[in-house]
């Protein structure tokens, strides 16, 4: 190719619960451009209008501070197990059902639990087929997508289309790559669902508003990701045994495995994406503990005080109420957070060093069903930035800790871009 290494070459758009946010990388990977268009309110979050609107702002913000003339591909990523229904003309019937909105019907529910083979990533209320289902029932639709395949076609994807990642929960076969039988049965009209691409594929050449942009004529539209899947590729890990924890309101571990890791009784699935698979799982603890028992406005005093070379071992599992998804598949599982110190600062030690060993136990039934070792170690989402923390967890983990290269979903959707051209140009 005779791009320049710092023209921009692949655009990536992330849409999440903030807003939207576009990313233009070079061939090397690194970020040429970047703009965003945060939600004014927290009902735009499930507004597909405002969703567009949203994208709409942060790619003409891009391009107008960035050379765009020699971009070659263009994706979405967005919340996974979002959908929604469209009727006939592609537009939204106004009925979305949310990443985290769990299906209104437990006859539907009950259904696919029946329907499904044992093991499936897509059982229970929270399941993207659930909620497909329960739209595709509803007035007026006539298609059913998740959130980055509508604003692909919004883009001017003259098909309707989606990725095996977001695929993955709505029932999606990575195996034969089909939508399965199963799912028919379970009260799922396929026609109605998008066809499935790899995520990073090809779709088709770009039409329409991206040319007036200055997007040349050689530019095609990829299928995208998740923004989980996403995250993950904009750090930088990307080999076999690269691990990255996101230490967010939850904990969510991801590691490149050169097979995927399925055991639905730990809550553990894998995505593929590219050449490896991502295996990983989600634990309720996180975060929204720590705010809830300590809150924001301490952590820094009391950070200050912990001495992490002094360990309490008080064996705590800090949730919020009984419930584990991950590395422990229980729903009554129950905290555990006595006794408690007397010192804030000891309560507050013992809470991490319990979130660190949920860390720890994580990455260890990864390896024991077969997972390759941690090689490496990113960590993004807020609970990054604590030094105290990022020293135990270290200890804990025994394994090299990596700087980010990035942690905006964008910049990994432009990423999965470049690694697709780049397959097609070795």
């Amino acid at each position: 190719m005779n791009a320049k290494s710092n023209q921009a070459v692949s655009l990536g758009i992330d849409i999440g619960t903030s807003g939207a946010r576009a990313s233009a990388i070079d061939r090397k990977g690194n970020p040429v451009g970047f703009a965003t268009a945060p939600f004014t309110s927290p009902d735009e979050m499930r507004q597909p209008r405002h969703w567009w609107k949203r994208v709409i702002e942060a790619i003409e913000r891009l391009a107008h501070e960035t050379d765009v003339s020699s971009i070659e591909g263009v994706a979405v990523d967005g919340t996974s197990g979002t959908v929604l229904s469209l009727d006939l003309a592609g537009e939204p019937t106004d009925k979305v059902l949310m990443y985290n909105d769990p299906c209104p019907d437990d006859e539907i529910v009950d259904r696919i639990a029946r329907e499904a083979p044992a093991g499936s990533t897509a059982v229970g209320a929270n399941s993207g087929i659930a909620r497909a289902i329960y739209l595709s029932r509803q007035d007026g639709a006539h298609s059913i997508v998740h959130q980055a395949d509508w604003i692909l076609m919004k883009l001017g994807c003259p098909m309707r289309v989606s990725d095996e990642n977001n695929a993955l929960k709505t029932g999606f076969d990575l195996e034969s790559e089909r939508w399965p039988d199963w799912i028919a049965a379970a009260g799922m009209e396929i026609s109605k669902l998008p066809k499935v691409y790899r995520a990073g594929e090809k779709v088709a050449p770009v039409e329409g508003y991206l040319h007036e942009l200055g997007l040349p004529d050689h530019a095609w539209f990829h299928a995208g990701t998740t923004d989980g899947c996403a995250s993950f590729l904009a750090t930088g890990a990307s080999t076999i045994g690269d691990a990255v924890t996101a230490l967010g309101s939850t904990i969510v571990l991801k590691l490149a495995s050169h097979a995927p890791i399925n055991a639905p009784e730990y809550g553990i699935y894998s995505h593929r994406v590219g050449r490896f698979w991502l295996a990983g799982g989600a634990s309720n603890s996180g975060g929204n503990v720590v705010r809830a028992l300590i809150g924001d406005d301490r952590l820094d005093e009391l950070t200050k005080k912990i001495d992490p070379g002094r360990k309490l071992d008080l064996d705590f599992y800090p949730l919020l109420r009984p419930g584990e998804r991950f590395p422990i598949n229980d729903p009554q599982y129950p905290p555990r957070l006595t006794p408690r110190p007397a010192d804030d600062s000891d309560f507050f030690q013992a809470i991490l060093e319990g979130m660190t060993e949920i860390e720890r136990l994580g990455y260890q039934r990864l390896r024991e069903l077969g997972a390759p070792a941690l090689a490496s170690l990113r960590t993004v989402g807020g609970g990054a930035r604590n030094p105290v923390w990022t020293t135990m967890r270290a200890r804990a983990m025994g394994v090299e800790t990596l700087t980010a290269k990035s942690v905006e979903a964008a910049v990994g959707t432009a990423a999965l871009i470049l690694s697709r051209l780049d397959s097609a140009n070795a």
